[in-house]
C-alpha cells in the first residue's frame, strides 16, 4: 500500500506579480492629497455625552416589593453615612417616610440646596 502525499493544510498563497498594497485615491481636484473622511461623515468634534456636570447622587432608596406572599424590603443609603434596612410592609413604609424626612435634615442635602439657590 502506498501512502499518498497531502499538500500542507495552511500553505501561504503567493501574491501575483504587479499587485501592490492599497494606496489612497487622489483628491477630486487631481492634486493627489488623500481624502481624510468619507462623504457624509461629520468631521467636527462633538461634545462628550458623558461629560461631568458636577452633580453627584447623595441618597438612594431601594425598595423591593416582590409578589404575593413574600416580604417587601427597603434600604436607605446616604452619602453622609446613613445606611438603614427594613423588612416587612410596616417597617418598609416607615423607612420610606424616614428617608423623605432625612432629605430635609441631612447636612449634605442642605449644602447641595444652598449651592443651587
Amino acid at each position: 500500500m502506498t501512502a499518498r502525499e497531502h499538500p500542507p493544510a495552511n500553505s501561504p498563497t503567493r501574491t501575483p506579480a504587479g499587485i501592490s498594497p492599497a494606496e489612497p485615491a487622489p483628491a477630486p481636484n487631481g492634486r493627489g492629497a488623500p481624502k481624510v473622511v468619507a462623504e457624509g461623515v461629520l468631521s467636527s468634534v462633538r461634545p462628550d455625552p458623558r461629560a461631568d456636570d458636577g452633580r453627584r447622587p447623595l441618597a438612594w432608596l431601594h425598595i423591593t416589593a416582590p409578589g404575593r406572599g413574600t416580604t417587601p424590603t427597603a434600604r436607605s443609603w446616604c452619602a453622609c453615612g446613613r445606611d438603614l434596612f427594613a423588612a416587612g410592609q410596616t417597617r418598609a413604609l416607615a423607612l420610606i417616610s424616614d428617608h423623605d424626612r432625612h432629605r430635609t435634615t441631612c447636612p449634605l442635602w442642605a449644602d447641595d440646596r444652598s449651592a443651587v439657590a
